[in-house]
């Protein structure tokens, strides 16, 4: 077996050495509970609100804005439920959430779930380059809605969508506005910043981002104020919002990451972006056919969809087991079934089957993007000449 290559960033990132470091004393030295009130406990919630601080910082946010969750899936559930289910108590009238066929599927599960309440799913549509047209929601919006909810950057193609212009037109109408950014934090050049997008609702997850898996975040805007009903119940931890021992080491070590990513996000872009070029230019001249799914400028740096033609994506990928990239998103259980994000795109099923994923980080090198150019267009020469 040959050296692994990993490029599916998008799926999981490492969890960075200076983080794991970061985090060892609150396993075993300074393991309080956060909510004790001894001095071990004030220990363990100075650790906790220190790293609430360094969320708030990368985001934009205050610290009083950022409620801690199991991961970006909690935190989406609790947004669009939490928020949905307050409105509805408070006597609203609008019975519409509205969001985009592209979404994360723990983002349209959610959404569909509120039907029990007799809340309208609308799901809009994107182009052929997976994006969003702004007048598209415009004329969705002419029904009274509770809440919008789009993903900053899609997890399969890298698409970034235009939030802040978005989260204006769901504001001019009533509406709340929820984004998903696990995908996008920390990974384009100027940082995807709360205030500036102006949302009200915002989810993230310490795995993306070089933190530990189990802890994310959600950012809950104070100004003007956002309330949530809580869709977990306990002893109400976390102002209320979210019950449950807070997991104070998956904390600690989403704060590191966070302030990682604050230092080094403008020079790790700069060299993702050279990655991709160096890929796209590479490919496309020997692989006559190839096709970029997406848009390839308005898209995270790191990330790329290809489609190569003639060859199945697991037929091509078979031929080379120790490269590391998805066919699809890691979040949707294993089925054989194409894309739903590439079908939404146009692309037939084809298309789809012979589509996959490949995202860099921040442990990728010069070298390995490569051997990956070199192993791709082997494998796919290979397979065409086999046929």
């Amino acid at each position: 077996m040959k050296k692994l290559i990993y490029l599916d960033y998008q799926a999981t990132t490492p969890c960075d050495k200076r983080v794991v470091e970061a985090m060892l004393p609150y396993f075993s030295e300074y393991f309080g509970n956060a909510h004790s009130d001894h001095v071990m406990g004030k220990v363990a919630n100075d650790g906790v609100e220190i790293a609430r601080q360094q969320v708030a910082d990368l985001i934009g946010a205050m610290r009083s804005e950022i409620i801690f969750t199991s991961g970006a899936t909690e935190a989406n559930n609790l947004a669009i439920i939490g928020a949905v289910r307050y409105l509805l108590k408070q006597g609203h009238t609008a019975r519409r959430v509205i969001t985009v066929c592209t979404e994360h599927k723990c983002v349209l599960e959610t959404i569909a779930s509120l039907t029990v309440m007799g809340i309208e799913p609308v799901i809009l549509p994107v182009d052929h380059q997976g994006q969003i047209d702004p007048q598209r929601l415009k004329a969705a919006l002419q029904i009274p809605t509770l809440l919008v909810s789009v993903m900053a950057a899609n997890n399969e193609t890298g698409v970034i969508h235009p939030i802040a212009k978005l989260a204006a037109l769901a504001h001019e109408y009533g509406a709340l506005f929820h984004c998903d950014m696990a995908q996008i934090v920390g990974k384009t050049e100027t940082l995807f910043r709360v205030n500036d997008m102006g949302v009200d609702l915002a989810s993230m997850s310490g795995h993306k981002i070089y933190g530990p898996k189990g802890v994310g975040a959600l950012y809950v805007r104070r100004r003007p104020r956002v309330r949530l009903m809580p869709i977990i119940h306990g002893g109400g931890q976390e102002r209320g919002n979210r019950s449950g021992t807070l997991p104070v080491p998956l904390i600690v070590g989403l704060g590191k990451a966070c302030v990682l990513m604050q230092e080094e996000a403008k020079v790790e872009v700069e060299r993702f972006a050279r990655y991709k070029r160096q890929m796209v230019e590479a490919l496309q001249q020997v692989v006559p056919g190839l096709k970029i799914n997406g848009s390839l400028f308005d898209s995270l740096p790191a990330s790329l969809n290809l489609c190569f033609p003639s060859v199945k994506a697991l037929d091509l990928l078979a031929r080379i087991p120790h490269l590391c990239v998805s066919t699809g998103s890691a979040c949707t259980k294993s089925s054989v079934s194409p894309s739903y994000v590439l079908l939404e795109m146009g692309l037939s099923e084809d298309e789809a089957f012979r589509s996959f994923r490949l995202s860099f980080g921040r442990m990728t090198t010069q070298k390995e993007v490569q051997q990956a150019i070199h192993a791709l267009s082997c494998a796919w020469h290979n397979a065409m000449t086999t046929r």
